[in-house]
C-alpha cells in the first residue's frame, strides 16, 4: 500500500539513499533539505517522478519549521511517514567550538527533528496512525573525541524520543530511532568545524565504510518492522555493547580510536 512518506536531508548521503527506496516501492514522496538544486538532482533520478514533491528549506532556521510542515501537510493531505535524515556533523574539540556553532548543531539535529515531529503528530493521531523515524548515531549511544555537540545533540534525540514513544503509545504511532555508524557520505565534507565552518574533507573511517544504498536498505528494514532501536554499520556497532557491559575498557579504547 503507498503510503506518503517525508524524508527530510534527501540531497545526499542516506537521505538521498532511502528516497530512492520509498519511490521504488511506489510511495508518494516530499523530500526536503537545504540545497534546492541538490533535491531537484534526486527528484530528477526518480523515473516518473510527479509523485515527488521537493520542499527545501534549513533545520536550523527553527521558526521557519511549523510552517514549513504545514506545507509538507498541504501538498498530499496527510503525512504517514517523517524520516528525519537531515542534520550536521562535527569536527572540533570542545573547548575550541564556539557556542554559536553548538546552538547551530543543536538547533538542526535536536530542535529541527523536534519541531517538525510534533508539526505532524497531531493529524497523524487525527487519521488513525502514523510513524516517526529519527536517524540518529553510534554517537548517540556514547561520545568520541572531535563530537562533543554533536554527540549531545544526538543523545537528546534518544531522550526525547522514548520518552514522546512511552507518551503515545496507545495512539498507534511507532517510533523508530536509527543509529549508523561509519557510512561513506559527504557527512564529514559538511561537518562543522570549531568556528562553524565545514570541514571540506573525506574521514578515513568513511572512506570504506558501508554505501548509504546498503545502509538504507537496513534502514527501510526497520522502519517496516517497526524496530524501536537499530545499530548499522561495521565491527564500530560493537562498541555499544562494549560501553554498556565493559565502561572503563571503552573508555581505554576511545581516547586511541581513530574518529574522523
Amino acid at each position: 500500500m503507498s503510503k506518503i512518506v517525508w524524508i527530510t536531508g534527501a540531497s545526499s548521503g542516506i537521505g538521498e539513499a532511502l528516497v530512492y527506496e520509498y519511490f521504488k516501492a511506489g510511495n508518494k514522496l516530499i523530500i526536503s533539505g537545504r540545497n534546492r538544486d541538490e533535491l531537484f538532482r534526486v527528484k530528477g533520478n526518480c523515473q516518473n517522478s510527479f509523485n515527488v514533491h521537493v520542499l527545501p528549506f534549513d533545520l536550523s532556521e527553527t521558526e521557519t519549521l511549523e510552517n514549513k510542515a504545514a506545507d509538507a501537510i498541504r501538498i498530499f493531505g496527510k503525512i504517514d511517514l517523517l524520516i528525519n535524515s537531515g542534520g550536521v556533523s562535527q569536527r572540533s574539540l570542545a573547548l575550541e567550538t564556539n557556542l554559536q556553532t553548538e546552538q547551530q548543531i543543536m538547533d538542526t539535529n535536536f530542535w529541527g527533528t523536534v519541531i517538525l515531529s510534533k508539526a505532524v503528530l497531531p493529524l497523524m493521531i487525527a487519521n488513525g496512525g502514523g510513524q516517526i523515524a529519527v536517524i540518529s548515531s553510534l554517537v548517540g549511544k556514547f561520545g568520541t573525541k572531535f563530537r562533543s555537540t554533536y554527540a549531545a545533540s544526538k543523545h537528546a534525540l534518544h531522550g526525547y524520543f522514548d520518552s514522546l514513544r512511552s507518551e503515545i503509545y496507545d495512539k498507534n504511532i511507532d517510533i523508530t530511532i536509527i543509529c549508523p555508524g561509519f557510512i561513506k557520505t559527504n557527512v564529514t565534507y559538511n561537518a562543522l568545524t570549531a568556528d562553524g565552518k565545514p570541514l571540506n574533507m573525506m574521514g578515513d573511517a568513511h572512506e570504506n565504510a558501508m554505501s548509504p544504498a546498503d545502509c538504507a536498505k537496513q534502514i527501510v528494514q526497520a522502519i517496516n518492522s517497526k524496530k524501536e532501536e537499530v545499530y548499522i554499520g561495521g565491527k564500530e556497532t560493537k562498541a555499544v555493547l562494549l560501553k554498556r557491559f565493559f565502561p572503563k575498557i571503552f573508555s581505554k579504547k576511545v581516547r586511541t580510536a581513530k574518529v574522523n
